[in-house]
């Protein structure tokens, strides 16, 4: 039986570069949800409760930090994949934290070509994949 397609959450509030990641990943055969702030991403997660969330930090209504940590405490044991993108993370490449800051372990850069920001996330996921069969 074919394996499902992963869900991905893209949460940002630039049109240009929710198109650019959605695109990336719908190409790469993610299931796509999107949201324009953090109030809406919260409740798009509940409604898709997807593998995957990509949060972009500053945002209205609902930063990115909160909006992590929201999902973080509504998924319960259920966490999915946490990443925050930003363009503050600029001159950084993309790294891991022992333990999560601003609401993700995992932060991007937005210079990241999107080819690259969705290797990292299925690196990610099939790594969590791999832990749960541990």
């Amino acid at each position: 039986m074919p394996e499902s397609p992963k869900k991905i959450l893209i949460i940002d509030d630039d049109p240009f570069f929710l198109r650019l990641l959605t695109d990336s990943f719908s190409e790469s055969g993610f299931e796509v949800f999107s949201a324009y702030d953090g109030v809406e991403g919260v409740g798009v997660y509940m409604e898709t409760l997807p593998d995957a969330v990509l949060c972009d930090l500053v945002m209205p209504r609902m930063g990115g930090a909160e909006t992590c940590e929201e999902i973080g405490r509504l998924a319960g044991d259920n966490q999915p994949v946490m990443v925050m993108v930003s363009s503050t993370f600029q001159n950084e490449s993309p790294h891991e934290h022992d333990v999560a800051e601003l609401g993700a372990r995992v932060h991007i850069s937005k210079t990241t070509s999107p080819v690259d920001v969705v290797i990292i996330v299925e690196q990610l996921l099939e790594r969590d994949r791999y832990l749960q069969g541990c």
